[in-house]
C-alpha cells in the first residue's frame, strides 16, 4: 500500500528523498520497473523538481562574472537590474565597502564604520532577494505554458527549466525562513515588492522574453556576488554566529548535504545555484525564444562550465543538443541490446 503522501515540517528531520527523489537516488529502470508498490512506498513527503546536486569540487568553481551589454535590450536589462539592486540595497538596509588590509579595527568597529554587516542584516538581504528571485521562472513557464496551449505546439523544453528555477529559489526562501521568521512590516514589503516585481515581469515578457532572460541573468550575477561576499565574511570570523551553525534539515536533504554540513555548506550550494541561474538565463537570451530548443531540457554543463562561463552562444547551445541527443541514442541502443540479450 502506498504511503501517504503528507506535507513535512520545514525543519524537521531530513531523510533522503523526503523532499522528493532526486537522480542519483532513483533505481535503475529495469530494477524500478520490477518493483512493486509496496516496495517504492518510502519515497514520500513534499515533492520538488530535479535539481542540480553539488560536488564540494563544483560548489568551489565559482567565479564572479559580468557579461557587458552588446546592444540595447542587453542596456535595458542592466539598467532595470541597477535600479532593482538599489531598491534591494535600501530595503534590506544591504552595504558593502572593502575592508582595508592589516587594519586593525575590532568587529564592533568594521560594523559601526559599515564595513561590514551582522547576521540579521544578511538574514535580511537573503530573505528578500529569494523572495523575489522565484517570480521569473514561474512567470515564464505560465506565459511559454499558455502559448503551448494556444497555439498548439509543444515548447522545446523551457518551461520544464523555468519551473525548476521558480522552486529552487522557493527552496532558498524556506531555507532562510527556518533560521528567521520575518516580522509584519518585513512580510509587508515583499508582499508589495513581489506584487509589482510580478505584474512588471509578466507584461515585460509578453513584449520582450529575450530581454527578460537577460535581465534575470544580470541579477544572477549579483546574487552570485551577494553569496560570494557573504561567504567571505563567514571565512574571515567576521559572522561568529554563523561560523558553525549546523545546516537546516530541509538544506541537507534539498541539496544532499552530509549530516553534519554547516550553513557555510548550504550557502555555496545555493551560491551554485544562482551560478547556474546566470548560465541557463544568459544562454537562454541568445536563442530564440519561439523556434529554438532548449539546450538543458536533457541534462547542464557541471559546474566548471557553468562557474567560468556567463552563457552558451547560440552555436554552443545547438551543440550541445545535438550530443545530448547522441547520448539519449547510445543509451537507447545499449538498453535494447541488453534486453535482446536477456
Amino acid at each position: 500500500m502506498m504511503a501517504a503522501l503528507t506535507s513535512k515540517p520545514v525543519d524537521s528531520k531530513g531523510n533522503i528523498g523526503t523532499e522528493g527523489p532526486h537522480r542519483k537516488d532513483m533505481p535503475p529502470i529495469a530494477v524500478a520497473a520490477s518493483q512493486g508498490a509496496s516496495e517504492m512506498a518510502e519515497v514520500k513527503g513534499d515533492w520538488v523538481l530535479f535539481h542540480p546536486v553539488y560536488t564540494p569540487d563544483e560548489m568551489k568553481a565559482v567565479e564572479v562574472m559580468h557579461r557587458d551589454a552588446k546592444n540595447m535590450s542587453d542596456r535595458v536589462a542592466v539598467l532595470f537590474v541597477w535600479l532593482l539592486r538599489k531598491g534591494f540595497d535600501v530595503v534590506s538596509r544591504y552595504k558593502h565597502k572593502d575592508v582595508p588590509p592589516n587594519n586593525s579595527m575590532s568587529l564592533e568597529e568594521l560594523r559601526k564604520r559599515g564595513y561590514t554587516m551582522d547576521e540579521s542584516q544578511w538574514l535580511s538581504r537573503c530573505l528578500f532577494l529569494e523572495s523575489v528571485a522565484g517570480v521569473p521562472g514561474m512567470v515564464g513557464a505560465t506565459l511559454r505554458h499558455l502559448r503551448s496551449l494556444r497555439v498548439l505546439r509543444r515548447d522545446s523544453g523551457w518551461i520544464h527549466t523555468l519551473l525548476e528555477e521558480a522552486e529552487n529559489e522557493r527552496m532558498h526562501l524556506m531555507t532562510f525562513m527556518t533560521i528567521k521568521k520575518p516580522g509584519l512590516f518585513f512580510r509587508t514589503l515583499i508582499l508589495g515588492a513581489q506584487g509589482v516585481f510580478y505584474n512588471l515581469f509578466f507584461f515585460s515578457y509578453l513584449v520582450s522574453p529575450k530581454t527578460c532572460h537577460r535581465f534575470v541573468g544580470h541579477l544572477e550575477e549579483e546574487a552570485v556576488l551577494t553569496y560570494t561576499r557573504c561567504i567571505a565574511e563567514i571565512e574571515a570570523g567576521r559572522l561568529p554566529e554563523w561560523s558553525n551553525k549546523p545546516a537546516p534539515e530541509i538544506a541537507k536533504d534539498y541539496w544532499r548535504l552530509s549530516s553534519d554540513a554547516t550553513l557555510l555548506d548550504v550557502l555555496y550550494a545555493i551560491r551554485s545555484d544562482e551560478t547556474t541561474h546566470r548560465f541557463v538565463n544568459h544562454s537562454l537570451a541568445n536563442l530564440d525564444h519561439e523556434t529554438d530548443v532548449n539546450p538543458f531540457a536533457f541534462r547542464e554543463p557541471d559546474m566548471h562550465v557553468k562557474g567560468k562561463k556567463l552563457g552558451f552562444e547560440k552555436d554552443e547551445a545547438e551543440k550541445y543538443v545535438q550530443e545530448s541527443h547522441k547520448m539519449l541514442e547510445k543509451a537507447a541502443r545499449e538498453k535494447d541490446a541488453e534486453a535482446r540479450s536477456h
